[in-house]
């Protein structure tokens, strides 16, 4: 059988360091309602603020991680879309990007006009958020709605709690694990809190801060994206036996001047040198791709922040990107992806 496709779908990245594909890109994200969920003449207002300096200040960040063959994130996915080629039996294998290109309205187009009417999504992110998955998953909506595609498709879940992805992510730190040090820092992507306010079904969960995300009854874990980190990390210092504090969880990447999850990255880097941490391991298991978050980030500015608060090294765990076991694991959930309504 070769005519059920599965489709990976990443972020994106810009074309290019140069500033005018950098603001391009940035603009197209950020005026997502999904990523800035506010009025859309106040998102415009907003974003074109954002959009006077940031672009050349993104575009030096990219150019300071950029590889020969592109942007890390384009290029580790593709050789996650040939991992899933030796594993994916049922038909094409295929990659976009939510942001930039490929698009998924041009991937979708092309497995329609190869006659594929069924698809396995495959949005690349552990944790549930309306601005990752949510947003993929309209995205696909609206394209097949606007083109008039004959498609059905399946969506793989979000995978936080899963054996297979905690599994692969053990195997993928355990070396790193091995070697001396002082603490481990797990680094998730960050969100406005009003995110998780505005999904929180009983009204009242997400507004106690993150204590109450620990143990999130059923109902709020299946939406709340803090209680999924939670979750995933909590798992995954089960599974290598991880002592009570020898490793936290903080939150990164921060926008703007609403409240973000804390605790933020930069301040838990600051305060666990100012602790006596001299030998510090980062892992960011909100991303499975390394990318521009984890590499310029983490590995130089988070570095940088971490030496000077009295730190002496900061050592990035890669992410999974294109690990052989990761990519069997990945084909286990797809496999079982339920059919979307």
């Amino acid at each position: 059988m070769t005519d059920h496709a599965l489709l990976l779908v990443n972020l994106g990245s810009p074309a290019s360091t140069n500033v005018a594909d950098v603001r391009r890109y940035l603009n197209q994200f950020l005026m997502d309602p999904y990523v800035i969920d506010l009025p859309w003449p106040v998102r415009r207002l907003l974003v074109s603020l954002i959009l006077v300096k940031r672009p050349e200040q993104s575009a030096h960040a990219y150019a300071s991680i950029w590889w020969d063959e592109g942007s890390p994130l384009v290029v580790l996915s593709q050789r996650l879309q040939e991992q899933m080629r030796k594993q994916w039996s049922h038909g094409p294998v295929e990659l976009a990007m939510r942001y930039g290109e490929p698009s998924i309205a041009s991937v979708l187009t092309r497995l329609a006009a190869q006659g594929i009417k069924k698809v396995t999504l495959a949005p690349l992110y552990p944790q549930f958020a309306d601005s990752t998955v949510t947003t993929v998953v309209e995205e696909a909506k609206r394209v097949v709605k606007a083109q008039g595609l004959n498609m059905q498709f399946s969506l793989l879940q979000p995978f936080y709690d899963q054996p297979e992805y905690l599994d692969a992510l053990v195997e993928s730190a355990r070396a790193h694990l091995q070697q001396p040090h002082d603490h481990l820092l797990l680094s998730f992507h960050g969100l406005p809190e009003r995110h998780l306010h505005k999904l929180d079904p009983t009204g009242q969960h997400c507004f106690k801060g993150s204590d109450c995300c620990q143990n999130a009854p059923a109902e709020v874990l299946a939406t709340c994206y803090r209680a999924q980190c939670l979750r995933s990390a909590a798992h995954f210092a089960e599974r290598l036996g991880l002592a009570d504090g020898t490793w936290s969880v903080s939150f990164q990447s921060r926008l703007g001047r609403a409240k973000w999850i804390e605790p933020y990255t930069e301040a838990r880097l600051e305060e666990l040198a100012r602790q006596g941490v001299k030998k510090i391991l980062v892992m960011c298991p909100a991303f499975v791709a390394d990318c521009i978050e984890t590499l310029e980030e983490i590995g130089d500015r988070g570095a940088e922040t971490f030496r000077e608060a009295g730190g002496e090294e900061l050592v990035l765990i890669p992410c999974l990107n294109d690990d052989p076991n990761w990519a069997a694991a990945l084909n286990r959930m797809c496999e079982r992806a339920p059919v979307m309504l």
